[in-house]
């Protein structure tokens, strides 16, 4: 690991300060913020991240999870997983949220990890973990030898011809089908980010992987009020039980009336270059019926554009099954 100089700010103001340093906002950059680091010091062990100063943010005031005056809810950006997974009001509400957390990592890693790290935590495609093999998400330019290799674990949705590596995280996948927005503030102010907006696909630029620009702070996440009545799964198929990064997963959050779907929402992991929200498959779901033949309908139409490498293409059926079994666990709840 390189030499690195920490830094603890009292305040947002001089975190941001210190975060616009960096040259920029992904891999390599100068500065990094760091909270839990249960990510982010892997990657330095690794030599993969090698910034020349760490910002602590725990002692900013962002841990807290507050309800909203219009019924929604205030997740701060340090709010450990473990407390967001066992809150009352998200367990009762936002319950796939909770469900997504808890199948993920590890309870030593979720006492640690916060929203916003878990938000920005990084792919663990073998390649770009790996400084001796060429990356274009590590060295843009480089190469994609993923493409070629071993890529079991890799997306067969939004790849490009530059990079075909899987974003890690359970809880953004349940924050995708929530329609969370995200809150960041600058030196210039502050602006909102809708969820599905928040990860870019990585195109021909997969150094980048989100919208963040060096200083800017994610302050915390809004979840708009929970729908009602609705009957919320999160299905995560993995090699073994836990301590394990998905093979495909999916969120579902439905409103059933009278047999008939008259709400969905659905977004996948494990499987995607980004959380995957597939408007496709809502799109299949609302105003049909719940049964078999409308679950198959939304797994076709989430998986309709899918491309598999030469390991993975077992995905795209094993997405499909997921999908299908999550929205009639939902159904039936």
């Amino acid at each position: 690991m390189h030499t690195f100089e920490f830094t603890r700010p009292v305040d947002a103001a001089g975190a941001i300060a210190l975060a616009a340093r960096a040259t920029t906002a992904q891999q390599g950059a100068d500065v990094r913020l760091i909270a839990g680091g249960t990510t982010l010091v892997d990657l330095m062990k690794l030599g993969v991240e090698t910034p020349k100063q760490l910002v602590d943010i725990n002692r900013l005031p962002l841990d807290r999870i507050e309800p909203l005056p219009q019924g929604g809810l205030k997740i701060g950006g340090t709010v450990r997983n473990s407390t967001l997974a066992n809150d009352a009001t998200v367990k009762r509400d936002y319950s796939v949220l909770s469900q997504a957390i808890l199948q993920g990592a590890s309870a030593q890693i979720r006492n640690m990890a916060t929203t916003a790290g878990n938000m920005l935590q990084r792919t663990r495609c073998v390649y770009f973990r790996d400084p001796a093999m060429p990356c274009n998400k590590r060295e843009p330019g480089s190469g994609c030898p993923a493409i070629t290799g071993h890529n079991r674990m890799l997306a067969i949705l939004g790849a490009s011809d530059a990079c075909i590596a899987t974003n890690p995280s359970d809880m953004c996948v349940a924050l995708a089908a929530l329609d969370a927005t995200v809150h960041i503030q600058r030196t210039a102010g502050s602006r909102e980010v809708p969820f599905a907006d928040f990860h870019v696909l990585p195109g021909d630029t997969p150094q980048r992987e989100n919208v963040l620009e060096p200083g800017d702070l994610i302050t915390h996440i809004e979840l708009p009020p929970p729908l009602r009545g609705a009957k919320h799964v999160y299905l995560k198929l993995r090699d073994r039980a836990s301590y394990e990064f998905a093979l495909a997963s999916a969120a579902v959050v439905l409103q059933i009336v009278g047999g008939t779907i008259v709400s969905a929402r659905l977004a996948l992991g494990g499987v995607g270059t980004k959380p995957w929200r597939s408007p496709e498959a809502e799109a299949a779901l609302a105003g049909q019926p719940a049964d078999e033949a409308t679950y198959i309908a939304a797994a076709d139409a989430a998986l309709r554009d899918a491309k598999p490498q030469s390991q993975n293409g077992f995905k795209v059926e094993l997405a499909r099954r997921c999908i299908a079994h999550a929205l009639r666990s939902a159904a039936t709840a």
